[in-house]
């Protein structure tokens, strides 16, 4: 069968999202915060777009407190003021209204502190540079240290094997030796350890704890210590129970993360989408417009657009398309409120017994309920309900909190979210010395009218990140 090349038209259909809907999708499953960057950015880009500030309404000042009218700079005054006005005058006018305009100090104040000019808080690598430069080894040991300390993670733990060290530094196994031994000692203790068992051991030989019983649990029992398994540390060091126990404090109060106090990461505060408030009308539901740039179209260059003869065709065609660009964004902007308002009233409706009496009144809802609610694509519901937080007056929740799958029991159908919440508080209030079984939990929920089975107990306990019995017992 001969080869050959030839051009076929076929037509067929397919489903392509246009560039408006692609940015809307994006726009709807952002959260806050990101929102706000993305329109800074959009307002920094896109010459037709700004911020809309709202003006003061200077008819409702009262004439006294009406702001001063605005001052021409461009004013010119005559010759002869000119040369008649004398420096002392232009002091004596600038300084009638009472300011201190820095020329008439009576004396000399007291400087800032230059701690105040810190442009960052030292980090562990700082830290440990400078107790590096203060010590009284040898300069080839600092040499290779000063390497070691670069490779020091943010927990303090070196990671990288000697012999990596030792080739990229380009020295000898001994140097190497000698200088972890030395960063060893610096603080914070456990500093440039290995792993997480020598770690402690350096602090426990910062403490003057070695050849202790901490110290041998710590170096042969860590597996133990993990599950709890005190009973075998007695039989295995003869040792009292009590003594074991006030070992197992001393070994709770170590670091097991040296680094801790130096990380430089900022706290993320959760910023709530919507808030849903209480009022003697009834509910509200307020969209948060906190530090989001309000878009409006700029007149100027609407009016330059309009102006064919004054522009050439390639700024026509680029001002075209940053008009439809802004144009696009309003609009995608307005349907994303919309849309969040009619999900957040649709969650609303659904789960109004909850913001009434609080979590013990949550009920099983799905993406689908509401979606056909507000008949909308199950998609689209899960795009806004991504990433997104409610506040009211029980607290501040993810979106998909109030989505949870339905549990049968005596009472009908129940949350599992409910579920969980009821049974983070048994184990809350139980007896740490006599902790409770996943099928005693479960025993203990069926008296409150939730039928469930042993294992869902166990796999709830492991979504809510809660021990097993055994690991949860404290000893006196």
């Amino acid at each position: 069968m001969a080869l050959e090349n030839r051009l076929d038209l076929k037509l067929a259909q397919k489903l392509i999202l246009t560039p408006q809907l692609q940015q809307a999708i994006k726009l709807l499953q952002m959260p806050q915060i990101e929102l706000a960057q993305v329109l800074n950015q959009e307002i920094t880009e896109n010459p037709f777009l700004e911020e809309a500030f709202e003006e003061p309404d200077i008819e409702g000042y009262p004439e006294e407190d009406a702001p001063p009218p605005a001052v021409s700079d461009d004013s010119e005054i005559s010759f002869e003021n000119a040369v008649n006005f004398s420096v002392d005058e232009y002091f004596d006018d600038r300084s009638s209204d009472g300011r201190d305009l820095g020329y008439f100090s009576p004396g000399v104040d007291e400087q800032p502190s230059y701690e105040l000019f810190y442009s960052k808080k030292p980090d562990l690598y700082d830290h440990l540079l400078w107790q590096l430069r203060l010590s009284n080894a040898d300069d080839s040991v600092r040499m290779v240290a000063e390497g070691v300390i670069g490779n020091i993670d943010d927990d303090a733990y070196l990671r990288v094997p000697d012999e990596e060290l030792a080739s990229s530094l380009g020295v000898d196994m001994d140097a190497v030796r000698a200088a972890v031994a030395l960063v060893q000692t610096f603080d914070p203790p456990g500093v440039c350890a290995r792993s997480l068992k020598e770690c402690l051991l350096l602090q426990l030989h910062s403490l003057n704890l070695c050849g202790t019983l901490v110290e041998k649990i710590v170096s042969n029992n860590m597996d133990d210590l993990q599950k709890k398994r005190y009973s075998s540390i007695v039989k295995q060091y003869n040792a009292p129970m009590e003594e074991v126990m006030a070992a197992v404090k001393i070994i709770e109060g170590l670091e097991p993360r040296p680094g801790r106090s130096f990380s430089s990461s900022e706290t993320n505060y959760i910023v709530p989408d919507v808030f849903i408030s209480r009022t003697d009308e009834g509910y509200q539901i307020i969209l948060n417009e906190d530090g989001m740039p309000k878009l409006s179209l700029n007149n100027s260059y609407r009016k330059l657009l309009l102006k064919k003869e004054s522009l050439t065709r390639e700024e026509r065609e680029f001002l075209k398309d940053k008009l439809r660009r802004a144009t696009e964004l309003i609009k995608s902007l307005d349907q994303r409120n919309k849309t969040i308002y009619r999900v957040s009233e649709s969650i609303l409706r659904f789960q109004k017994d909850f913001f009434d009496k609080g979590v013990q009144h949550l009920k099983p809802l799905n993406l689908k309920d509401v979606a056909s609610d507000i008949s909308m694509h199950e998609s689209t519901i899960s795009r806004v309900t991504s990433n997104k937080y409610l506040a009211c007056d029980h607290g501040v929740f993810s979106f998909r909190y109030f989505f949870s799958s339905a549990i049968q029991s005596d009472g009908g159908d129940v949350s599992s979210t409910l579920v969980k919440d009821l049974i983070r508080n048994i184990i809350a209030e139980e007896d740490a010395q006599k902790p409770l079984s996943d099928q005693a939990v479960a025993n203990k929920l069926k008296g409150q009218n939730i039928t469930i089975a042993r294992r869902t107990v166990a796999k709830y306990r492991e979504e809510l990140k809660i021990p097993p019995q055994n690991q949860r017992k404290k000893y006196e």
